[in-house]
C-alpha cells in the first residue's frame, strides 16, 4: 500500500458518514457479510442478487469509497475484500452513544421509581386517613 493510499484510508476511516450510508443498503450489509468468509470476485458478489453487474459495481464502488472494501485486480477478475476498520470506528462511535442512552435510561428508571414509591407513600397515608 502506497503512502497516499494510507493517508486516504485513514481519512476514510473517520467518515462516518459514509460508513453508515454505506450500511445502509441491504445488499451492501449482506456484502460485507459475504467478505467476512472470505475474499470474493465481483461475480461472486453479484451472484445472489437478482441485480445487474452495473448495478453491483456501484454498491461496491460506494463500500470501497467509504473504506470497507479493497478492491483489487487480479488479470481480467476483481477480486474483493473487507476492510474492517472503518467498521471498528463506527462501532466505537454507536458505543459511546449507547453509554450515554444506558445512563439516561438507568436515571430515567430510577427517576420513575421515586414516583412510584412517592404514589404509593400517598394512597398509604390517604387509606389509613378514612
Amino acid at each position: 500500500m502506497s503512502v497516499n493510499q494510507m493517508v486516504n484510508q485513514s481519512a476514510v476511516t473517520l467518515d462516518l458518514d459514509a460508513i453508515f450510508a454505506a450500511l445502509a443498503h441491504p445488499i451492501r450489509r449482506a456484502i460485507l457479510e459475504q467478505l467476512a468468509a472470505g475474499d470474493a470476485t465481483v461475480g461472486e458478489l453479484a451472484e445472489p442478487y437478482d441485480v445487474s453487474l452495473p448495478a453491483i459495481s456501484k454498491h461496491l464502488r460506494v463500500l470501497e469509497d467509504a473504506g470497507l472494501l479493497q478492491v483489487e485486480p487480479e488479470g481480467r477478475v476483481r477480486r474483493c475484500q473487507i476492510d474492517a476498520a472503518p467498521l471498528s470506528a463506527a462501532f466505537g462511535w454507536l458505543t459511546r452513544y449507547r453509554v450515554l442512552w444506558e445512563d439516561r435510561f438507568a436515571r430515567l428508571d430510577e427517576h420513575l421509581k421515586e414516583i412510584r414509591d412517592a404514589h404509593r407513600k400517598e394512597e398509604h397515608k390517604h387509606a389509613r386517613k378514612k
